[in-house]
């Protein structure tokens, strides 16, 4: 497990009461225990009380649960866990799409060729070095006439023995529009695919 905490990683913390989760960063890691910095003050999290713990390592999202040892203020001394768990959330479905696109970033954009999509997220290869901690916009052609467009974040880097990357991440979205259309046309290739 300590390998696979990082100092200066953003976690989240979500504690019994949903409504006082709270996310850091990790500033300091030792055999027993790892300690965060918190963003807010830490309302609802309480000394050895178990918490549900969400971060994102190169392997993809890791979770696991554990307890607060000590709270001084907004630091907070986290016991190790015995435990923990990476989440493959798999609730869109997901469908072959080859397409040569720009992941966008403020100041630029990388080259990627999409390997499959979902309206959960994409599978791309790159020979870019993708910021696993930016944001990044992506405009998903479905027709001649119509387009999505996507908020991408990474979860996963793979480096290919071939080189370059492949990276795996999760869509948010600005309207509910986009999310129901690209939902849609998943479902359908789908169904067309398999009909084949």
């Amino acid at each position: 497990m300590r390998e696979l905490l990082e100092k200066d990683r953003k976690i989240t913390i979500v504690p019994a009461d949903v409504k006082c989760a709270n996310k850091g960063v990790i500033t300091d890691i030792d055999p027993k225990y790892f300690t965060i910095q918190l963003d807010y003050e830490p309302t609802g999290i309480m000394r050895h009380n178990y918490c549900e713990f969400y971060t994102t390592t190169s392997h993809g999202t890791l979770f696991f649960n554990s307890f607060a040892e000590t709270i001084e203020g907004n630091t907070v001394k986290i016991a190790k866990p015995a435990k923990h768990k990476f989440l493959q959330r798999r609730q869109y479905r997901r469908i072959k799409f080859i397409y040569d696109l720009d992941l966008n970033f403020e100041g630029g954009s990388h080259k990627i060729t999409t390997l499959d999509i979902s309206a959960g997220g994409m599978k791309f290869n790159t020979e870019a070095n993708v910021d696993i901690e930016k944001e990044y916009t992506i405009i998903i052609p479905l027709s001649e006439k119509q387009s999505v467009e996507c908020i991408f974040s990474p979860i996963r880097i793979e480096k290919r023995e071939t080189g370059g990357y492949t990276i795996s991440g999760r869509f948010d979205y600005h309207n509910s529009t986009d999310k129901m259309t690209l939902t849609q046309f998943c479902a359908k290739r789908s169904i067309e695919i398999r009909n084949k």
